[in-house]
């Protein structure tokens, strides 16, 4: 394997790594490398993909927790570290969408959960992580943003503002931790083939995205993976405070 993508000896956690994209990455950092510890609130698809993880060859762990429960952050994290090691790689994936309408039709719970979700628990993991790597002088953050960290997205505007929020944190943090050699990114995904965008899939609304993807196709979860080892690597380390797209073009058009 070239040196610049090599993660073994490092440590990875991956929250909402239990499926989808969070699966995806993980599966990639491991198979660069990368001894991988996941989170998630399932614990059968926890199981499921520690026993993919394990079979790759690296140590892996599973952890059953919610990102919500603020109480639950720093033992799942202190886990990891009597387990693997220290968190060289965190990977901020876990979230959830809720299509309420729009603003007049958005429940104000609805909105807490997601902002919870999608940007607290970002800002709460990086908080705890950042410590460890800035005293070792090295890391990484990596955070799933979304095409609409961009767009406005009526539907779902408690979505498209926590993600937005995730690519302006991004930057702010990688102003703060670059001095200590912490390197911290956004990967916005297109629209990629998971059980959350299976239903629109031979829709008016799926062709309609597949019309406006230059590369005609849905995206995959290991092309996801694929840009989460490059951020991971040490050859992302003069790049910090970027959101990289990867979305077969879509958001060119």
């Amino acid at each position: 394997m070239n040196s610049m993508f090599n993660l073994s000896g490092r440590v990875a956690l991956v929250t909402g790594g239990n499926g989808g994209i969070g699966r995806g990455i993980a599966l990639a950092l491991a198979q660069a490398g990368a001894a991988v510890a996941i989170l998630g609130r399932n614990s059968g698809k926890n199981d499921a993909v520690l026993g993919e993880l394990r079979s790759i060859g690296n140590p892996a762990l599973a952890l059953v927790a919610d990102v919500t429960d603020r109480a639950a952050l720093a033992p799942a994290m202190a886990a990891v570290e009597r387990a693997l090691g220290g968190v060289d790689i965190l990977v901020n994936n876990a979230g959830i969408g809720i299509i309420s309408g729009g603003v007049l039709q958005e429940n104000p719970a609805d909105w807490d959960r997601v902002i919870e979700t999608q940007l607290n628990a970002v800002f709460l993991l990086s908080r705890l992580a950042a410590k460890s790597m800035v005293e070792r002088k090295r890391g990484k953050i990596i955070n799933i943003g979304s095409m609409f960290s961009f767009f406005g997205f009526s539907l779902a505007p408690s979505y498209a503002a926590a993600k937005g929020g995730v690519v302006q944190l991004t930057k702010s943090m990688a102003i703060e931790l670059a001095p200590h050699n912490v390197q911290v990114n956004a990967i916005a995904p297109g629209w990629i083939e998971t059980d959350m965008t299976a239903p629109l899939h031979g829709t008016p609304y799926g062709d309609e995205i597949l019309m406006r993807t230059p590369a005609g196709r849905w995206g995959k979860t290991e092309e996801i993976g694929g840009a989460a080892v490059f951020l991971a690597s040490p050859a992302s380390d003069f790049v910090t405070g970027e959101t990289i797209r990867v979305d077969g073009g879509y958001a060119i058009r």
